[in-house]
């Protein structure tokens, strides 16, 4: 029987896409392997969202050339949204790639599988396919991803993301509570709905919070998140959900900021001003006032002065995020910001980022001594991977916990189940329990 081994790089769309793909690899009788050299099929599943992992991908396909012995004949093949962006760069630099297929060609595997012909490229957008009715193939765990929309209809001018995956289109509400039923079914307690812009989903008249209730009567369901959503579409409605269905919708929302200056997120095209979002912010601590916030900020976007940075920094130290992902702007080809002027030096861009980080650091360590004395809520998701005397699990908020891995009666605490603890101490990003 043929084996295949995948490689996933990106995001957690990009995870949940590979889970899709050995779902329809092992449909077609491919067994999985964690052997590169004892595979007769290799992927390898890209992202395109920064010029770094682009450059890793090339570096890791030129390794793999040198890694198969010679009289292995397997196929190698570049999916994903670096596939869908560079097809042709691919094949030029990589004579060893036979195929790559876009993030909307996935049902095409199947064909390249049985056919001989080499240098196949399969990257049509699609403004349909949702990947309706396959089943992902998901490694055993606690979490299951369950994509609830594809592509994007928002045109930030640094992403190409809406190049890559198309335009927005939502996959039917029933087939996204059927697959949420399987995945049940298999052990998963906690479920992470996904979408570009998650919260942006609308089917026949079903929009997000329709979906969520209708999920949320699933009994199985220990908890429930989604990532990302988009400033623009957080609604009442969504946040009373969230104030009403607490603890099994979990009280985290990740809420892109980009940049604090309203200057900036109109030339990012992002559609709100920093006015819009702190009310959006204080909005959101009215309704959850324990919600936890992170989110996504960009330093050195074309046009950044000084004063702009401080502007995103004056909103750091209003919210005071809990966690935040922070990068320097890279060009990407075919984003509308391509074209403008990258006149932010590369040292001021590490200058900014290097303060930026500090500063997140100083607002996770005040907002997890926030939580010293308090109970919480933790669904154990195994071992501490410093020690077995010690388990790690996670709270509603996102914030990982480590405590004994017995109880105060001498038990071992069961990995999945669901207990309370009582915070006694914080180290970074991580928070301790008796």
């Amino acid at each position: 029987m043929k084996k295949y081994y995948i490689e996933t790089y990106g995001c957690q769309m990009n995870e949940s896409d590979s889970e899709i793909v050995r779902g329809i690899l092992e449909t077609e009788g491919l067994i999985r392997t964690e052997s590169l050299e004892d595979a007769d099929l290799i992927l390898i599943n890209t992202c395109s969202v920064r010029e770094k992992p682009e450059q890793k991908i090339y570096s890791r396909l030129g390794k793999i050339n040198k890694i198969l012995p010679a009289e292995n004949n397997a196929k190698i093949g570049v999916i994903g949204c670096m596939a869908q962006n560079l097809k042709s760069d691919i094949f030029r630099q990589n004579n060893n790639v036979n195929f790559v297929l876009g993030p909307d060609s996935y049902r095409k595997l199947p064909e390249i599988i049985k056919t001989h012909r080499e240098h196949i490229a399969f990257t049509d957008l699609s403004k349909t396919e949702v990947y309706e009715e396959l089943f992902p193939s998901r490694s055993s765990g606690m979490n299951a991803w369950i994509t609830i929309m594809r592509g994007c209809d928002k045109f930030c001018t640094y992403c190409i993301v809406p190049f890559t995956r198309g335009r927005e289109r939502s996959k039917p509400v029933e087939s996204v509570v059927k697959e949420i039923e399987d995945a049940t079914n298999r052990g998963f307690y906690e479920i992470t709905l996904l979408g570009q812009n998650v919260n942006s989903y609308n089917y026949e008249g079903n929009n997000f919070t329709d979906l969520l209730k209708k999920i949320i009567k699933n009994e199985k369901i220990r908890r429930i998140r989604y990532v990302s959503p988009h400033p623009q579409d957080i609604t009442e409605e969504l946040l009373k959900v969230h104030r009403d269905y607490y603890p099994k919708l979990a009280n985290h929302i990740h809420l892109p900021l980009q940049s604090g200056s309203t200057k900036i997120l109109k030339a990012m095209n992002r559609n709100y001003s920093q006015e819009h979002f702190l009310s959006l912010v204080k909005k959101i601590r009215e309704y959850v006032p324990n919600m936890s916030i992170t989110t996504d900020m960009i330093v050195g976007f074309p046009g950044e002065t000084r004063e702009d940075f401080e502007e995103t920094i004056y909103v750091m130290n209003k919210v005071k995020f809990d966690t935040s992902f922070m990068f320097k702007y890279s060009p990407r080809p075919y984003s509308r910001a391509y074209k403008m002027d990258d006149d932010v030096s590369e040292y001021e861009k590490s200058e900014r980022l290097t303060e930026m980080i500090d500063l997140q650091k100083e607002h996770t360590l005040l907002r997890n001594k926030e939580m010293i004395g308090k109970e919480v809520e933790v669904i154990v998701e195994g071992y501490s991977k410093k020690s077995n005397a010690e388990m790690m699990g996670r709270t509603s908020s996102n914030k990982i916990v480590i405590f004994p891995a017995v109880d105060s009666s001498g038990e071992k605490i069961k990995i999945k189940s669901i207990i309370k603890k009582t915070i006694i101490e914080t180290k970074g990003v991580t928070l301790f329990a008796k």
